[in-house]
C-alpha cells in the first residue's frame, strides 16, 4: 500500500471535470468528451468478481462517508444466490460544516451515475436507488435529468451499452432528517417508514431494502469507481499512506482564508490542509489555532498544537487522538473562540436531530444541550462539566473513542464527543468561567 509523503497540494481525480470545466461540468457532452463512461466500458467487459475482489480490493477503497469501511469488504458480505439485490447510494448528506458530496451531485451527476452501474454490475443488482438530501434542490435538479438523459442515450436501462446488464436508478428525495444519513435509518425511510435506526443484526448485506440482500454506499466513494477501474486498483492504491489509500474530499471551513472542498492525497496533515497557500491559506489575521474539529461535528477535537497540526490525514493513524476522520469536514476555530459556545452549538444539533427511539439519546442529548447552554451563556456551576461528563457516560459508556454507545446507532454519542473534548483541553477555561458566573451572583 501506499507510504510516500503526498504533496501539500490538490491531488484532483473526482474533481478534476469540475474543476476544469466549472461552466458545464454537468452536461453529458462534457463528461463523454473528458472520458466519461469509459470506466463503465471497460468494467463490463470483466466479471464482477474481478471488479470487486481484484480491483476495488487492490485499491484499498474505503467508504468516504464516514465510517471509513473496506468497500470490496462490505459488497463481499452480499449472500451469493440470493437476488433480488439493490445498491442505495447515500446522499443524504447532513453532517454540519460537510458538503463535498453536494458538489458531487450538482456538478458532476454523470460520474455518481457511472460509479453506480459499476458498482451495480459488480455486485449483480439491477435496481439502485439515490437517496438524496431533500435540500440539494439544484443537485436533485440535476442529477435527475442525467439519470433521464443517461437511460435514453443507453448508459443506464436494458442492456446497458449492448452487454445484457440492465440497471435502473431511482431518486428518492429525503425530508431533511439527520438520522436518515445512518444507513438503517436511511432505508427505514426509503422504504416509507419513519426514519429511524434499525437494530442489528440482521446487517443491510443480508436483509435490508424491503429485507433482500443490500449494500449501501456514499456518493464519494462511489464516484471513486469509474477512476480505479481506468487506473486499475494497484496503481490507485500507490495513492495515500498505510491502509488510507487514494484521495479524499475534505471540506474545510471555520477560521481558514480559503475555505472550500478540496481533493487531496491522504496522508498530507492537517497543517497542510490549513496553511497551505494551495489550500487553506491560513488563519486570517495569522491568529494561532485554539482547536479543530477533524472528522465533522461528530468527532471528538483536536488542538492547535504542533503535534496536532503534524497528524496526518489517515483514517488509522488518528485514532491515537480519539478522534476519525469521518465524512471529512474539518472545522478550524481561532484563539477568539468560546469552546463551551460550540460545544453547545453542536449539542442543539444533536438534540434537535435525535429520532427519539433509544432513551439515552432521546434524554441525555437534550440534558446535554440545557447544562452546556449554561456554560456557554456565563451561567454554570462548577459542578456541571463533571455532571456533563455522568450524562455522557450513560450514553457513550466509557466516553472512548471509537464509540460504546446504549443507543442503536452513533447520532447519542456523537453529542457526546464535544463533552469529552471539552473536559480534555479545556477544563480549567471553562471552571474560570463558573468561577466568574459565581462571584457575578
Amino acid at each position: 500500500m501506499a507510504d510516500a509523503t503526498p504533496s501539500a497540494r490538490e491531488t484532483r481525480i473526482i474533481t478534476k471535470r469540475l474543476r476544469d470545466r466549472p461552466d458545464d461540468s454537468w452536461t453529458l457532452n462534457t463528461f463523454l468528451a473528458t472520458g466519461g463512461f469509459d470506466g463503465l466500458r471497460k468494467a463490463l467487459t470483466m466479471t464482477g468478481e474481478s471488479i470487486g475482489q481484484e480491483q476495488v480490493k487492490a485499491s484499498g477503497l474505503r467508504g468516504r462517508g464516514g465510517a471509513g469501511f473496506p468497500t470490496a469488504a462490505k459488497w463481499s458480505f452480499l449472500p451469493k444466490g440470493s437476488y433480488p439485490r439493490y445498491l442505495v447510494v447515500n446522499a443524504d448528506e447532513g453532517e454540519p460544516s460537510t458538503f463535498k458530496d453536494r458538489i458531487l451531485v450538482e456538478r458532476d451527476p454523470f460520474q455518481l451515475i457511472e460509479g453506480i452501474a459499476i458498482a451495480a454490475f459488480s455486485i449483480e443488482c439491477n435496481l439502485a436507488f439515490v437517496y438524496l438530501r431533500g435540500e440539494f434542490a439544484l443537485g436533485y435538479d440535476r442529477f435527475v435529468a442525467a439519470v433521464d438523459e443517461a437511460r435514453a442515450r443507453g448508459f443506464l436501462g436494458r442492456n446497458v451499452l449492448g452487454s445484457g446488464f440492465d440497471l435502473d436508478i431511482v431518486v428518492h428525495r429525503g425530508a431533511g432528517a439527520y438520522i436518515c444519513g445512518e444507513e438503517t435509518g436511511l432505508l427505514e425511510s426509503l422504504e416509507g417508514e419513519r426514519g429511524m435506526p434499525r437494530i442489528r443484526p440482521p446487517f443491510p448485506a443480508v436483509e435490508g431494502l424491503y429485507a433482500k440482500p443490500t449494500v449501501v454506499n456514499n456518493v464519494e466513494t462511489l464516484s471513486t469507481l469509474p477512476h480505479i477501474i481506468l487506473m486499475g486498483g494497484d496503481e490507485y492504491g500507490k495513492l495515500g499512506v498505510g491502509r488510507s489509500t487514494g484521495s479524499r474530499i475534505f471540506s474545510l471551513s471555520g477560521h481558514v482564508n480559503r475555505p472550500g472542498n478540496y481533493e487531496v492525497e491522504l496522508g498530507i496533515t492537517f497543517r497542510d490542509l490549513i496553511y497551505s497557500p494551495d489550500l487553506g491559506g491560513g488563519v486570517p489575521g495569522d491568529r494561532k489555532i485554539k482547536f479543530i474539529i477533524p472528522g465533522g461535528a461528530s468527532s471528538q477535537w483536536l488542538t492547535g498544537s504542533d503535534e496536532h497540526l503534524d497528524a496526518a490525514l489517515d483514517m488509522d493513524a488518528v485514532s491515537q487522538f480519539g478522534v476519525m476522520l469521518g465524512s471529512g469536514a474539518v472545522m478550524v476555530f481561532d484563539e477568539t473562540t468560546n469552546p463551551a459556545l460550540v460545544a453547545w452549538r453542536l449539542a442543539k444539533f444533536f438534540a434537535h436531530e435525535s429520532c427519539g427511539k433509544c432513551t439515552p439519546c432521546r434524554e441525555g442529548t437534550g440534558w446535554l444541550e440545557k447544562v452546556l447552554y449554561r456554560l456557554a451563556h456565563g451561567l454554570g456551576r462548577p459542578e456541571d462539566l463533571d455532571m456533563l461528563l455522568d450524562i455522557g457516560d450513560n450514553i457513550s459508556p466509557g466516553l472512548n473513542a471509537p464509540f460504546s454507545q446504549t443507543t442503536i446507532c452513533p447520532l447519542g454519542p456523537s453529542a457526546v464527543s464535544a463533552v469529552v473534548s471539552l473536559n480534555k483541553y479545556f477544563r480549567d477555561e471553562v471552571l474560570a468561567g463558573t468561577e466568574r458566573a459565581e462571584v457575578h451572583a
